[in-house]
């Protein structure tokens, strides 16, 4: 007998807003890079949820360059539909046969990284995507989904509410520290150049911030270092004045978000992937700990310059919703609620199985 895989819920929604997308993924191949990360974690679940429960015979190939730490985190999905390849993003050896679809998702956005090896930032992300891109095109891919980033926009004006993807704003190039968002740019144009070649459908989701199960509590996200406060000690800090504007988009609307641009998506034409719902960082860490059953203060320890222009992250994503009638479900109130929900549960060490649909 399994236990009830604690994403269940999560997994049902996003296989109810894509149970149509699905029925092209039949029989068919696709490949994922990034395994182990956030959105790594999150495909997997719902592309076994959906081939279990739709009977799809689909299989998937993941890249990691680690195959144990993947099978420690992610135990239940040992599953046959699944074959796990050792290798670096840069010059891992192609597997053989057919691929009708990559999702490269690989590189994680680590500032420590960024900062402190910012070559080795902008080389992985751009030679990662050169060398998937190649993989593509031998393997005889149809469609190409690249997980870029907002931070490819460079810093958004204060007066604007949200960015747009027509926003012609770029990263510093000689800030050394701009190798995560100019190496997503450089990543974005060899996608472009594929399609061009090879007729390769690239399909670009520009990812903002989210927040779910299996997102890092001790990277420098704050909404997860808030979580980690909140679930860990009797005060929630904030390191600086708070008055950063951010949005988060919950883990299970951005798979609905990413599976729909892959196979929905145009190529060739970029997607914002992310919440309209603006918050600054003092009213986030309010609302993180005031979240049930744990109730935690709140210690802010910068005030903020009067007349200070407000740093901004939010996305505007009319696009996504006009073209491809997507929408942010789950509230934020409720994605924190969810997200602490799975953490208390997964350090009770409470078994987590997959259904399998037989």
């Amino acid at each position: 007998m399994t236990s009830r895989n604690l994403l269940a819920r999560d997994l049902d929604e996003v296989l109810a807003a894509t149970h149509e997308l699905w029925e092209e993924m039949r029989g068919r191949r696709i490949f994922i890079t990034g395994a182990t990360g956030f959105f790594g974690c999150w495909l997997l679940e719902s592309f076994v949820w959906a081939n279990n429960h739709l009977n799809l015979s689909a299989r998937a190939t993941i890249l990691t360059r680690n195959p144990d730490k993947l099978r420690e985190k992610l135990p239940h999905l040992d599953h046959s539909s699944i074959d796990i390849i050792a290798g670096d993003i840069r010059d891992f050896c192609f597997p053989v046969g057919e691929f009708s679809y990559v999702i490269h998702a690989a590189t994680e956005a680590s500032a420590e990284l960024n900062n402190n090896q910012s070559q080795l930032m902008f080389d992985t992300i751009v030679e990662g995507t050169r060398h998937c891109l190649e993989f593509a095109s031998q393997a005889g891919a149809r469609k190409f989904l690249f997980t870029s980033s907002g931070a490819i926009y460079g810093k958004q004006p204060s007066d604007l509410t949200h960015v747009a993807e027509d926003f012609t704003g770029s990263p510093r190039p000689l800030d050394p520290n701009s190798a995560y968002g100019e190496g997503k740019r450089a990543a974005e144009l060899l996608c472009a150049l594929a399609a061009k070649n090879t007729g390769l459908q690239t399909k670009i989701a520009r990812c903002f911030a989210f927040v779910g199960p299996y997102m890092k509590l001790d990277a420098h996200f704050a909404i997860g270092n808030f979580i980690r406060d909140q679930m860990e000690s009797d005060h929630i800090l904030v390191r600086g004045d708070g008055a950063t504007v951010r949005s988060y988009m919950y883990a299970s609307d951005l798979m609905i978000w990413l599976w729909t641009i892959l196979l929905r998506g145009q190529s060739c034409r970029a997607y914002n992937v992310g919440s309209e719902g603006g918050i600054n960082i003092a009213e986030l860490a309010r609302q993180v700990a005031n979240t049930p059953p744990q109730r935690t203060s709140v210690q802010t320890i910068g005030t903020p310059g009067p007349g200070a222009p407000i740093a901004r992250y939010v996305p505007s994503t009319a696009r996504a919703q006009q073209e491809l009638g997507l929408r942010c479900s789950v509230p934020l109130r409720e994605a924190i609620e969810r997200t602490i929900e799975w953490n208390r549960a997964q350090r009770s060490a409470q078994p987590v199985a997959v259904e399998v649909a037989r």
